[in-house]
């Protein structure tokens, strides 16, 4: 067992049900990224067309770093802010392609 492993209050793996919409509030920002494309390639596989990541309004670190992810997904058809009923400026609504 390596030192990160004992101060790891999570030792186990958690499965997290894919639906069209993630919140990274839950989420260490270091593990961000990571959790973000498991999360894009989940959704895809389950066939959704949009998806919604909710990322917080904030200074704007998580939204630019979740946006500049999708600009380097080649199965991003375009991306947006939310609506005023889905978070607005607080989440980024992504389409796949087809």
């Amino acid at each position: 067992m390596s030192e990160n492993d004992i101060d790891n209050p999570y030792p186990e793996t958690v499965e997290i049900e894919i639906t069209d919409s993630i919140d990274l509030h839950s989420f260490q920002p270091k593990d961000v990224k990571r959790v973000v494309e498991a999360y894009l390639t989940e959704a895809r596989i389950k066939g959704y067309k949009f998806v919604r990541i909710i990322h917080g309004k904030g200074i704007g670190v998580q939204r630019e770093m979740v946006r500049k992810l999708l600009t380097e997904k080649e199965f991003v058809k375009a991306f947006k802010s939310g609506d005023e009923f889905s978070g607005s400026s607080g989440a980024t609504v992504v389409e796949f392609k087809d």
